[in-house]
């Protein structure tokens, strides 16, 4: 039964894996600060915030929204964490209201992953305030609990976050701001509901979905990622360049007739390529993959609740068998012993039974949707490929593996995210211990480098010529046999740095574009930016990691990985994180701030959606295909073929 809290009501909490569902009526800032004992934050490092929106133990959202959910792991809080504040504030300078009392209050709910409400909070009584402590989760005697708060701020983010004892709030107040005015400008809506009856997957499981952060599994999933969205921003006023999302329409696409014969009665809705609403063929087949997603996750969910369900039940009921001496022993306690397990292995067969039926209509749509998918989200063994050609437009999103749960490893459900990306991407070079994967490091390291290139490759393949260039650090020149298909074709900017020196003019140089696009942007004057600047979306390759890196190189490192994606700089890392263990903390904002990938099958990615931890496997090329070398020597001729015009067009002018 869910506890209705008022203004200082505290109520246990009877799991430690949680979601908080927040509801507006406007647009609001979600985030959460971590304190001690006291409940004092002790740094930035302790806020969990849009620019910064994982910590150990909680994610919140990345965007200003009416509605949110924050992912709550308090197993995985450390151990001088006693305090989780769940904070909501107000957008500054997007045109929404300046005060809570200007709103419908806001509805705060604490929930288990299955969508069932543990606790609930109305924040009412807001008048001036433009920020609030809504509640708060706290560690007492070995147990967690929650306590509505209600705590209101006049004076906006920055004097909430110095009541908590942060002495640089305003500064780390000001930083939020600015990245939700980014996000926002760049934000895009969940797509329309699937229309009922269109044949999907259906089971009882409830709950909403975000991507596996990949997740951001989002994850997604970060995973798990972000779900496809609608833009909310205007575009950037002048010039030709645009960093943003190609603009949609606004209004609900029209769910597409159905192009197979309707199943016969009580039969499952035969699958059909591109069957999800959208306004083009690609949207429509990103829709359904994501729709996939979501039931394979659902579906899995439920079976895994009945079985636990059953375990359950089981241990009740031999509990009670047990408990008694005079039951304990003797024919009467086989048999109930018998019947408990009978009963038990019943409701799991029960289960598997249902879930075998979903699984079975989700690798026949698997089936029928594999083939069809275009080069973004085709596998590299995809027939596509053999009449590549170099598109003309910038696609919806990017394959960048596949993801898999144990309960039918046979089923892939492709790994998308949305271009252009708004995290990096880190390939892990080291050795997590959750994979099985090869004994020698060296050869881990190669299976990294390896999968940055695929991964490059994809991302030069479906960029149109022209508007995306790859620039490469390898101090050490380690990683020259895996660059060399880059290398090769002609596709890279220019050839990999190496040496101090090389990492330092790289860096130098993409530190002034995205300086210099950020002023063009605020001023709105992006017609007056240099004529020889590459206005091309870049992406930085940095092979292992922190060798070739001195303090300042670092620092510039981190500054492109915060503010090169809102202008089209993005960072791919191939690393491992233990070689940089000499820089201690500093540098976790920055692995935080990436997708981490992993170059063998690795269960890491995690969705704060239901918590299943999702196996990844890489876009890795199949041993002894030509694809990759043969799509990107399409990719540098066309290059070449620009340049040469571009050539003949200075000469002649």
């Amino acid at each position: 039964m869910t506890a209705e809290l008022v203004r200082g009501q505290n109520h246990p909490l009877p799991q430690t894996r949680l979601e908080i569902r927040i509801s507006a009526g406007n647009p609001i800032v979600a985030g959460a600060t971590l304190g001690d004992e006291r409940g004092t934050v002790h740094g930035a490092e302790w806020v969990a915030h849009p620019a910064s929106p994982q910590l150990a133990g909680i994610e919140v959202p990345k965007q200003a929204a009416a509605a949110h959910r924050l992912a709550v792991d308090l197993d995985a809080m450390p151990e001088h964490i006693h305090r989780v504040t769940v904070l909501l504030a107000l957008p500054t300078g997007v045109g929404g209201p300046a005060r809570f009392g200007a709103m419908a209050a806001p509805f705060v709910a604490v929930t288990g992953l299955d969508g069932t409400e543990i606790a609930s909070y109305t924040i009412t009584d807001l008048d001036s305030e433009s920020a609030v402590a809504a509640l708060e989760l706290y560690r007492r005697q070995g147990a967690w609990k929650v306590r509505a708060i209600g705590q209101g701020y006049a004076g906006g983010l920055a004097a909430m976050l110095h009541d908590q004892g942060l002495e640089q709030g305003a500064d780390l107040a000001a930083r939020i701001n600015e990245a939700v005015a980014r996000g926002m400008a760049r934000s895009v809506a969940q797509p329309p509901p699937r229309p009922e009856g269109d044949g999907r997957v259906r089971t009882a499981a409830a709950g909403g979905g975000t991507d596996p952060a990949p997740a951001q599994p989002q994850t997604a999933p970060q995973q798990p990622q972000t779900p496809p969205q609608q833009p909310q921003g205007a575009p950037a006023a002048g010039g030709s360049v645009d960093y943003q999302h190609p603009g949609r329409r606004t209004a609900a696409p029209p769910t597409p007739p159905p192009t197979a014969p309707p199943a016969a009665p009580g039969q499952p809705a035969r699958p059909v390529a591109g069957d999800a609403s959208g306004w083009s063929m690609d949207e429509r087949l990103y829709n359904q993959v994501w729709g996939m997603f979501e039931d394979l996750a659902r579906t899995t969910a439920a079976y895994r609740s009945a079985v636990d369900f059953a375990e359950s039940r089981m241990e009740q009921e031999l509990d009670r068998v047990l408990s008694d001496p005079r039951t304990r022993v003797g024919p009467a306690a086989d048999s109930a012993r018998a019947e408990a397990r009978a009963k038990q292995t019943g409701l799991v067969e029960q289960a598997r039974t249902a879930l075998d039926r979903d699984l079975a209509q989700l690798i026949a749509e698997a089936e029928v949707v594999e083939p069809a998918l275009p080069y973004a989200y085709a596998r590299w063994d995809s027939p596509v490929w053999q009449a590549y050609q170099v598109p003309m437009e910038v696609p919806m999103a990017l394959r960048l593996g596949d993801l898999h749960l144990p309960e039918r490893t046979d089923l892939r459900i492709p790994m998308l995210v949305r271009l252009p990306l708004e995290r990096g991407l880190w390939i892990d070079a080291g050795r997590s211990g959750s994979f099985d994967g090869p004994a020698d490091s060296g050869e881990l390291r190669r299976l990294a480098a390896d999968a940055a290139v695929a991964i490059a490759a994809r991302m030069l393949a479906v960029y149109p010529v022209g508007e995306f260039a790859v620039r490469v650090i390898d101090p050490a020149g380690s990683a020259a046999g895996s660059l060399a298909p880059l290398v090769g074709s002609g596709v890279l900017a220019e050839p990999p740095a190496a040496g101090a020196q090389g990492v330092s003019a790289v860096l130098a140089a993409l530190i002034q574009r995205v300086d210099l696009v950020q002023m063009a942007i605020r001023s709105r004057a992006t017609d007056a930016l240099p004529p020889d600047l590459d206005t091309a979306e870049q992406l930085l390759i940095v092979h292992d990691f922190p060798h070739g890196f001195d303090d300042r190189a670092v620092t510039q490192l981190r500054y492109l990985a915060d503010e090169g994606p809102s202008v089209g700089v993005h960072l791919m890392m191939v690393a491992d994180r233990e070689d940089a263990r000499a820089y201690g903390p500093v540098l976790d904002p920055l692995w935080r701030s990436l997708l981490r990938l992993t170059p063998v099958a690795d269960d890491h990615l995690a969705d704060p959606w239901v918590g299943h931890a999702w196996t990844y496997e890489p876009p890795m090329v199949p041993p002894g295909s030509r694809v990759l070398g043969e799509v990107l020597g399409e990719v540098g001729r066309a290059a070449q073929e620009l340049r040469a015009a571009r050539a003949r067009q200075s000469y002649g002018g």
